[in-house]
């Protein structure tokens, strides 16, 4: 026996490094990792708020390109139904999702097959051309192995001639832990980091050393997916712009604000077609009297923003801008508090603390900790808390209660600024029980 203990003292170190690794995996009742997930994605979205606060140049107009892995190994179907089809589903939400946020900036798609890199769409901020390019893509060949320089070459071309004040991106999404290229890749990286473009890579299988050593040159960042919940995240969070590079000029854009001519003289407006079908043969253009006109050229077109193919101008609407300006100024970080921090909702009656956002009752196990602004006072619960930092971008108590500042917040000595929300009286009641109260009437 006493022999049996010394070889059990006598472990490799890497052994004994290693030991008992499931104990920091928790399940759930059910036994599964769903929740122990959960909390990562939650804990990683409230990262990044806290970095949002930081006071940086961001880049506002941005020119991204996905770079989409297309070979044999996004055929795998430990993301269902397989990589690809997941894929494809997630950048649909991605593209709605990052055009309602960065209205004024521009998305291209490049594939990578059989060793070769292909531009399905090129730079343009309409959504409806990329959410039609994936269609197709659902139905190509998976075969041999990707190409990462090819990709990245490819769109290394198209951003060299962005103008410089605009932010220059590039996401992969890499399902292979291989790629052929034809030279070497770091000459291509090197050219990167001299462009100041930012790559930012997906792995769906694992860490690779040249994405993570691309990511790291080019102040990108890199993620390597759990579940589709997670790759979900780790896509979505490619959706705040990034800070600006320190070598982003600043320079004034010409924008124009197109208007509508229905009526021309009294008389109904001449029937005339749109440029943005005029040479699309899969969308032809149809007369008609409606559409935004250039305040330039007088070009018409039948959805904005877009960029005039006639005398380059870009056109814009008032909510596009209003839309890119809460980024420069998010919504301060709550407070994040425990349970019992909250008051109850009626003491008389019970102890039921509420949020003061979706007016769930709060449970101290599922809500062990609970979010508090520090300008209206109020309690959110962790769903609401990230609904209003990433979605709604202004906080559900301060727009509500009278008397506290509303979309823009500037401390000054140690209180909100006054701005014109103080001046309009708020119709909504000031608290939970006041809602509950005129919702029973």
């Amino acid at each position: 026996m006493a022999d049996d203990d010394k070889d059990d003292q006598k472990e490799y170190r890497w052994e004994t490094g290693y030991e008992k690794t499931w104990e920091a995996i928790k399940e759930d009742d059910d036994g599964m990792l769903d929740s122990a997930i959960a909390d990562l994605i939650q804990k990683a979205k409230r990262k990044r708020q806290a970095e949002k606060t930081k006071q940086n140049r961001l880049g506002m107009m941005r020119h991204l390109f996905i770079v989409l892995d297309c070979s044999e190994s996004m055929s795998v179907p430990d993301l269902k139904p397989t990589r690809l089809l997941c894929t494809l589903k997630l950048l649909e939400i991605f593209i709605e999702e990052f055009f309602d946020q960065n209205p004024i900036s521009q998305l291209g798609i490049i594939a990578l097959k059989a060793k070769r890199a292909e531009k399905i769409t090129e730079l343009t901020g309409t959504s409806r051309v990329h959410l039609k390019a994936l269609e197709g893509l659902a139905n190509v060949s998976l075969t041999s192995e990707p190409s990462l320089q090819n990709g990245l070459d490819l769109a290394l071309k198209t951003l060299k001639v962005v103008p410089s004040h605009a932010s220059r991106e590039i996401v992969i999404i890499m399902g292979s832990l291989t790629t052929c290229d034809p030279v070497d890749i770091n000459s291509t990286i090197e050219e990167l980091q001299k462009e100041r473009i930012r790559c930012s890579v997906i792995s769906l299988s694992a860490e690779i050393h040249i994405c993570r050593h691309l990511t790291q040159q080019t102040m990108g960042t890199f993620g390597a997916v759990l579940d589709d919940s997670h790759f979900r995240d780790q896509l979505l969070s490619q959706i705040d712009p990034p800070p600006a590079a320190k070598t982003q000029d600043n320079s004034l854009i010409r924008m124009g604000f197109p208007h509508s001519k229905n009526e021309s003289d009294g008389k109904d407006a001449a029937l005339s077609m749109c440029m943005c079908h005029i040479e699309n043969s899969d969308e032809p253009s149809e007369l008609s009297t409606t559409g935004h006109h250039c305040p330039q050229c007088n070009s018409k077109y039948c959805e904005l923003p877009v960029e005039c193919l006639c005398c380059g101008l870009t056109l814009v609407s008032a909510p596009h801008l209003a839309r890119s300006y809460h980024h420069l100024f998010p919504v301060p970080n709550f407070e994040e508090l425990p349970f019992e921090s909250v008051p109850p909702e009626a003491p008389d009656f019970g102890s039921l603390r509420k949020c003061y956002s979706c007016i769930k009752v709060l449970n101290a196990v599922a809500d062990k900790s609970v979010f508090k602004c520090g300008y209206c006072q109020q309690f959110f619960c962790i769903d609401c808390d990230i609904f209003i930092h990433e979605t709604l971008h202004a906080c559900v108590g301060c727009n509500t209660i009278p008397g506290v500042a509303g979309l823009v917040y500037q401390k000054q000595g140690g209180k909100a600024a006054p701005d014109f929300h103080q001046q309009q009286p708020s119709m909504m009641p000031s608290s939970s029980k006041q809602r509950s109260q005129q919702y029973s009437m």
